[in-house]
């Protein structure tokens, strides 16, 4: 085996240990976008909670002085 064709080993070797750490690195970015979506979806949801409790709070309010 000659010196180019040790290169070229080296060089498809490179290549292939390139390529499995950019699908590693896109996989992992993919999982932290999809648990930063969870989160962010999870606080949306607990926020509409909070609207929702805060503003039935405020009718029951409204509700007992309109009654007094």
């Amino acid at each position: 085996m000659g010196i180019k064709d040790q290169f070229q080993d080296k060089a498809e070797q490179l290549k292939d240990q390139a390529q499995k750490a950019r699908a590693g690195a896109q996989d992992e970015a993919s999982q932290r976008r999809q648990q930063a979506d969870d989160r962010a979806r999870q606080r949306g949801q607990q926020g509409q909670e909070q609207e929702q409790e805060q503003l039935k709070d405020a009718a029951d309010d409204a509700r007992d002085r309109f009654q007094s």
